[in-house]
């Protein structure tokens, strides 16, 4: 086998270049990794070298070739190990907040809207979006994804004010949105009559 454009220069076989610099490549990866990983390095590194082995200029030195891979293949095992999920006995805290549990009145409300109000309304209450935002995410101007989300809200109270007064459902929801509305207002109010 011989390198392109070298006619007649044959190269070593690769079989006697693993038994030669096998245990250096080793060395080198376990000195950089934990076991379990130099073995991975190791074989990546025999294999990348296998495809680029026969490109290799005849005077190249392969035992720094070889560890020249072997050093890159052990930094990418140890970039992603950073990004693997580590197990773990005890789950973290989370940063949600306890709390109650969804009402599917409202949700379903919100799933009779029209598409860009119903949009509008779950990126502006439920994501915390700004309206430059949501007229991004729905392809118009900031005025008309405000347009969008204030007609949804006032759509929704129109359908929960003809729901039978005093049903605890109604009450649920318009005090649901009466929150939501407060809270972007900057009115902090807990349970405001709508």
């Amino acid at each position: 086998m011989g390198v392109p454009g070298d006619i007649g220069v044959k190269l070593r076989p690769f079989e006697e270049l693993v038994r030669e610099h096998g245990p250096v490549v080793l060395r080198v990866c376990r000195a950089l990794l934990d076991p379990v990983a130099a073995d991975d390095a190791w074989s990546e590194t025999f294999l990348s070298a296998m495809q680029a082995y026969p490109r290799l200029p005849p005077d190249s030195n392969v035992r720094g070739w070889l560890v020249t891979i072997a050093h890159h293949k052990a930094v990418d095992q140890v970039r992603a190990s950073t990004r693997r999920p580590v197990p773990t006995d005890e789950l973290p805290e989370t940063a949600f907040i306890d709390r109650p549990p969804p009402d599917d009145g409202l949700r379903a409300a919100v799933d009779a809207l029209p598409p860009k109000q119903r949009l509008a309304v779950i990126y502006r209450y439920f994501a915390d979006l700004s309206y430059r935002e949501i007229g991004e995410v729905l392809g118009c101007s900031q005025p008309a994804a405000r347009r969008n989300a204030a007609d949804g809200i006032a759509t929704l109270r129109r359908r929960h004010r003809s729901d039978p007064p005093g049903g605890h459902e109604a009450g649920s929801h318009r005090a649901d949105l009466q929150r939501a509305s407060d809270q972007k207002a900057g009115n902090q109010r807990e349970g405001a009559p709508t």
